[in-house]
């Protein structure tokens, strides 16, 4: 991707860092789902996609752009910044978006609308429709800037690019590096393949197993969603980073969305996430985990698996207890070891700087 003009804005919940980037790319035909952000055939909706915010000194807003394929948009409008970063944790309003030419016109979401609906017509970016907060809004991108209107009023977003503070961490002493970006690390994997142009661990789809089995620890796995406009739910971009083979902390393009139990950061029909931090696909994104396995005593289970989780840095889940296992674990009781799974699902997800540290 061709970048212009950059901007660092520090701050926000869990110090998120805000790139501001202004993307050029020409228009070519739909060929993906696409791997590589620097793609020349990806198509002119990508450049659209993504994360908008306001500046210092006005009306603090955040807004994020759901490609929906050939053209066609929702915008999620947030009062007091993006999640995590100022978002009233309740207020959204829905625009929908065309492409017209070198810009996306957006008018507010109206009709008959359903979450996730296929049609892009249809789709709502939330469950209840319209929205708490629902605002009658519209808007235009051009040049890299979300210009809004709203009574008599204009205020202008600009394209942003939020980086994870735990981005490219390094292994800490007693770490066990799993995956640093050589051949040689596929030692460490049953599945997985080792892209020699990018370094990057690939599912193919398929699932990625560690060899060692664990218990206790804390972890670290940087991962990116594939770029796939035209999936709905659980066919955008669906992997899974399993706990112990137990366990399933899901990872899936829920960007812009509710952020439920079985979206990207959701313990797999088990707990919501306080928050929905997926970042858009195409963005390297983060997991941070500190695990705790269950106990099983006489063969009975006494105490249940615990979990801390931050997502692209800000905390979801807080020391959450999991009541059993999700779909697809492994069949041991819980409370044995067990490995890292690194779940393929026919998506082509890619990981890096893959780490680990066993605790007592």
């Amino acid at each position: 991707m061709k970048t212009g003009h950059v901007n660092i804005v520090r701050g926000g919940i869990g110090s998120l860092v805000m790139v501001a980037a202004v993307a050029s790319m020409a228009s070519v035909a739909w060929a993906g789902p696409f791997t590589d952000p620097q793609d020349p055939k990806l198509p002119a909706d990508f450049k659209f996609q993504g994360e908008y915010a306001t500046g210092r000194g006005t009306q603090k807003l955040g807004c994020q752009v759901i490609a929906l394929d050939h053209g066609k948009f929702q915008a999620v409008i947030l009062p007091g910044g993006l999640p995590g970063a100022g978002w009233d944790g309740q207020n959204k309003s829905l625009m929908q978006g065309s492409l017209e030419g070198d810009k996306v016109v957006f008018v507010p979401a109206t009709g008959s609308r359903k979450y996730l609906a296929d049609s892009p017509d249809e789709f709502s970016a939330t469950r209840k429709f319209p929205p708490v907060g629902q605002k009658e809004i519209i808007g235009v991108i051009e040049g890299g800037v979300l210009t809004l209107g709203a009574d008599g009023a204009k205020i202008e977003l600009n394209r942003v690019e939020r980086k994870s503070p735990t981005m490219g961490a390094t292994p800490p002493a007693g770490a066990t590096v799993l995956f640093s970006g050589k051949a040689d690390d596929l030692k460490n994997f049953n599945g997985g393949r080792f892209d020699e142009k990018t370094g990057f661990l690939n599912t193919d789809g398929q699932d990625i197993r560690t060899k060692e089995k664990y218990m206790n620890y804390t972890m670290h796995v940087e991962f990116m969603e594939p770029y796939k406009p035209e999936g709905r739910g659980q066919g955008r971009g669906n992997s899974g980073f399993y706990q112990v083979d137990h366990y399933e902390v899901q990872i899936l393009d829920s960007f812009g969305l509710d952020g439920v139990d079985n979206e990207c950061g959701g313990i797999y029909h088990k707990v919501t996430p306080k928050v929905n931090m997926c970042l858009p696909p195409l963005q390297w994104q983060t997991y941070d985990v500190d695990f705790t396995n269950a106990v099983q005593k006489d063969g009975q289970k006494v105490a249940k698996a615990r979990i801390t989780v931050k997502l692209n840095g800000v905390v979801i889940h807080d020391n959450v207890e999991i009541d059993g296992p999700t779909g697809g674990h492994r069949g041991d009781p819980e409370g044995t070891p067990g490995p890292i799974k690194l779940q393929g699902h026919g998506n082509p997800l890619q990981f890096r700087n893959v780490w680990i540290v066993p605790k007592d």
